[in-house]
């Protein structure tokens, strides 16, 4: 589990970079047109390499999936990203950990551990300490658009987790997310920003890393995270993204760190390791749990109670699934 978790706090490491590759590299006020042409290029590669397409019910749920985790989270993260400040926008999205925390009690019926919640709290307040600045304003539209594209990115996990995947490889389920929600994305760019503006070298090469490197790679990790790992204990690793942000604009842009800023980047990692070893069995909101060893005479393989007795109370040897057990042998040692 350890690897897992490690190989998939690289996706927000890698998201982490969009912000500084919006603001130097794609052209000014094209959000829709950016989302687009990171989900639909990347997830038409994954369905080339693949050829598989979905079945069944799995039409619908990889539209569902589509839309809330690339089509619609893409719209609101590029439109939040134009809009605000990077600081601002990534703050607004450090309380995706709370929303899947929630999401996950209610329809996972999951557990989340008290640690993984105050993890994320901790790591909301050093995210705003580490990138929040006196100088961002507070745009109406784009923090209405922040908020609503973590909820949909926690409800587009929350659902990942619930239905998981169909038999078939990961790569061919990330492009039929992909593919899905780039479609969704195509009429709505065209609609509302018209057709795409000439495109210079710079903005072809930051459209090509958005799409290969941060989508098509990096959704193939996130997902395979997902699988292995509890949904909260996934999204808490999203605090990573605002983290590397900073650290890009001080070490690719020339961005300065104040020690309030530097004590916000140490918090948040702190954060998101103190929730990630959170223990799986143990107190969990408020409640301690344990699982009980076996009674005393029970069947050592279904545990279904002591041996019945006849009508003359005398024993009688008891049989398991696969071999007998007389009353008057010993427990199994451990």
């Amino acid at each position: 589990m350890r690897r897992a978790l490690l190989l998939t706090a690289v996706t927000p490491l890698v998201w982490g970079t969009t912000y500084a590759v919006t603001t130097e590299f794609l052209p000014p006020d094209r959000p829709l047109l950016a989302g687009l042409l990171r989900a639909l290029p990347a997830g038409l590669v994954l369905l080339a390499l693949t050829r598989r397409l979905p079945r069944g019910a799995w039409w619908w749920k990889s539209a569902v999936l589509g839309a809330l985790n690339v089509g619609i989270f893409f719209a609101l993260l590029f439109v939040t990203a134009y809009r605000l400040p990077g600081g601002m926008a990534a703050v607004l999205g450090a309380v995706q950990p709370l929303l899947v925390a929630g999401l996950s009690v209610l329809l996972l019926r999951e557990r989340v551990a008290l640690r993984t919640v105050l993890a994320a709290l901790i790591g909301a307040v050093g995210v705003a300490f580490a990138v929040l600045t006196a100088a961002a304003r507070l745009d109406p539209v784009g923090v209405a658009a922040g908020l609503a594209g973590a909820a949909s990115m926690a409800l587009g996990l929350i659902l990942t987790k619930r239905w998981g995947r169909p038999s078939v490889s990961l790569l061919t389920a990330t492009g039929w997310q992909l593919t899905a929600g780039g479609l969704l994305l195509l009429p709505v760019a065209l609609l509302v920003e018209g057709p795409p503006p000439a495109l210079t070298a710079p903005n072809l090469l930051g459209y090509a890393y958005l799409s290969l490197v941060g989508t098509a790679l990096a959704y193939t990790i996130w997902f395979a995270g997902v699988e292995r790992l509890p949904a909260a204990r996934v999204s808490l690793l999203s605090l990573l993204s605002p983290v590397m942000a900073t650290a890009v604009g001080w070490a690719a842009l020339g961005q300065t760190l104040t020690p309030v800023q530097l004590t916000g980047m140490t918090l948040a990692f702190g954060a998101v390791v103190w929730g990630q070893s959170a223990h799986p069995v143990g107190r969990r909101w408020g409640r301690k749990t344990s699982y009980p060893g076996p009674r005393v005479g029970a069947c050592p393989l279904n545990n279904d109670g002591p041996p019945p007795r006849s009508r003359r109370s005398r024993p009688t040897p008891h049989r398991c699934a696969t071999h007998a057990v007389s009353p008057a042998s010993s427990p199994p040692r451990g």
